[in-house]
């Protein structure tokens, strides 16, 4: 059985002029006090149980815990923990995320040194040089007779007899104003 603290939490509470209660199994008893008289039995002090289960204990309501002083210093420290953690954590993921594009660099770095290399090899060959010789240059060897196509749309007009194409227009109205001239020159009405 859990005995009735006083506020204070010292000890049991005390009514002024009434003494304590003892519990001797499932009877109840009062002990007297000196001055003489016995008291009367009231029903809140005493519980039944209907039954043959015997006497009923008394349970104590759960009471909120207040904080104390130690968990209120703990929690400070934890906090001050976390606060020191947290710049030292900071600096290591963002070394970590350099860390990471550093080496997708160098991979990309390597896969191109690879590629360079690759080509190196190909210049070395003799055959591969003279392709190229003609290809950029336009070299020939001993009498084959070079054919050089060039893409000259007015040289192929002054040739064919037909007239000069206009220069395209750099202006947007430019355009419009052309197309409007073109739209008559070929309109039926004239």
């Amino acid at each position: 059985m859990t005995q009735r603290r006083a506020p204070s939490g010292q000890g049991p509470a005390r009514r002024p002029g009434s003494s304590r209660v003892r519990t001797t199994g499932a009877v109840r008893t009062r002990a007297v006090r000196n001055t003489g008289s016995v008291p009367k039995k009231s029903s809140r002090n005493r519980r039944t149980v209907t039954g043959s289960r015997g006497a009923a204990k008394r349970t104590a309501a759960p009471r909120a815990r207040a904080i104390t002083g130690r968990t209120m210093v703990l929690i400070v420290v934890f906090v001050a923990l976390a606060l020191a953690y947290t710049y030292p954590l900071r600096v290591y993921l963002a070394q970590e995320s350099q860390l990471a594009q550093l080496e997708a660099e160098q991979a990309e770095e390597r896969q191109l040194i690879a590629q360079k290399s690759q080509e190196l090899q190909k210049w070395k060959d003799p055959e591969y040089l003279r392709a190229q010789a003609r290809e950029r240059l336009f070299y020939v060897r001993e009498g084959e007779v070079p054919l050089v196509v060039r893409n000259d749309p007015v040289g192929a007009a002054a040739e064919a007899g037909q007239k000069q194409p206009a220069a395209a227009p750099d202006r947007w109205y430019d355009t419009l104003w052309s197309s409007v001239r073109a739209a008559d020159a070929e309109s039926p009405n004239q």
